[in-house]
């Protein structure tokens, strides 16, 4: 009997303007996905996997924003968002990569535009890495990827990890409030939690209490902790930052100068570890630069599909601001292409190139003055800019 079979019933996952869920059944699992119709036949495929505690909701802005230019998917992970637990209770890198593969291969969608932000960061790394095929091109947003030195407020996501730890977090914290809980997440993942909206905090407090009567919620977070900590100590040619130099897929790079859980130093070692890599740099954006500065990200995406020509005749830039109107604005992006490589693509990042977009957009060029060492990713919460209504901000 599946997991999917004794699920307790719940509130009905929410489901935006212009969205629509679906149940997939595979192999082991069973995988809800949230899409948007494509605008007309012949966009590239494109799929987003969220990070530890969130939900496909967490990428709901940036699929409005990229109507015009992919066909949006977004996956809520097994055991997240409306997803039930996988049956063999594999919540490791490696096994939410394999959910990710599984569904792809089902599918036929791929090669894909693929997205992952903090945990989502690490799993599509991970798939881009050992399937290529499946990849056209990579966007990390936070990329919950090893450090040495992790961020003391990243701290209480790997202890989550520890067994014993989840049982006594529910203890201590069993009379607290959905909405303490909430504003919790949200001082963690946001750079300015202000940006979320009233109706925003309230629709992440009513996901937070559906998510909250699941019997398996507790279990899916604490084992997925572990398994981003398991992951951060696997060396040899499948740790992560291995499998980085092993991406053959264009990459695009989004860190936040006031992440809490990803530390804004990462950035650079990221930009050249990926063999073909952009980087783009929000100093104001926290943890979920998708969800606090869409248009942004979405204005990078654009440049990155005109360097590997998929911004032309099929794409449709209508609506989306000047700043974007051509493929070069806006983004102010970090090339980090290679002159020199070895077998794995190590070498020297590129210059800067791009016009600033906004106050909050800006280039790296070295990593002195960047910010603090990293850490790893977070728990459930909320989301939202000042226009956002998503919900579940996870890491």
């Amino acid at each position: 009997m599946s997991a999917a079979s004794v699920l307790p019933k719940v509130a009905p996952v929410r489901v935006g303007e212009g969205e629509r869920l679906r149940s997939v059944g595979l192999p082991g699992i069973t995988l809800t996905v949230r899409s948007r119709e494509a605008v007309r036949e012949g966009l590239p495929p494109a799929l987003y996997v969220h990070g530890l505690g969130g939900s496909s909701q967490n990428w709901s802005q940036l699929m409005a924003e990229l109507d015009g230019q992919v066909d949006s998917e977004a996956l809520d992970l097994p055991g997240f968002g409306d997803s039930p637990p996988p049956d063999d209770g594999d919540y490791s890198v490696t096994g939410h990569a394999r959910a990710v593969i599984r569904y792809l291969d089902a599918a036929e969608r791929g090669p894909v535009h693929l997205f992952g932000n903090s945990l989502g960061g690490a799993v599509t790394t991970r798939v881009a890495a050992v399937r290529p095929d499946l990849v056209r091109t990579l966007t990390l947003v936070s990329p919950a990827l090893p450090e040495i030195r992790v961020q003391r407020s990243a701290m209480p996501t790997a202890l989550l990890g520890v067994p014993g730890i989840a049982a006594l977090f529910t203890r201590i914290s069993r009379d607290w409030t959905a909405e303490q809980r909430v504003r919790g997440v949200l001082g963690l993942c946001y750079g300015d939690p202000g940006q979320v909206t009233p109706e925003a905090f309230r629709y992440a407090v009513e996901e937070l209490e559906r998510r909250l009567q699941l019997p398996y919620f507790w279990d899916a977070m604490a084992r997925s902790s572990r398994g981003i900590v398991n992951a951060y100590t696997l060396g040899g040619q499948h740790g992560l930052w291995r499998q980085a130099e092993r991406v053959l897929a264009p990459t695009l790079l989004v860190y936040g100068g006031r992440d809490q859980l990803v530390g804004y130093r990462m950035a650079q070692r990221a930009a050249r570890t990926f063999r073909d890599s952009r980087l783009l740099s929000l100093p104001d954006a926290g943890h979920v630069a998708m969800m606090e500065y869409p248009e942004t990200v979405a204005a990078a995406f654009r440049e990155l599909l005109a360097d590997v020509g998929e911004l032309g005749a099929g794409a449709d830039s209508a609506g989306h601001g000047a700043e974007d109107g051509r493929a070069d604005s806006g983004a102010g992006a970090v090339r980090g292409r290679r002159a020199e490589t070895d077998g794995f693509g190590r070498g020297g990042a590129g210059g800067a190139r791009g016009s600033r977009g906004g106050g909050s957009v800006s280039t790296v060029s070295d990593a002195d003055g960047v910010g603090a060492d990293s850490g790893f990713g977070s728990a459930s919460g909320a989301g939202g800019d000042g226009k956002a209504d998503d919900t579940n901000a996870g890491s």
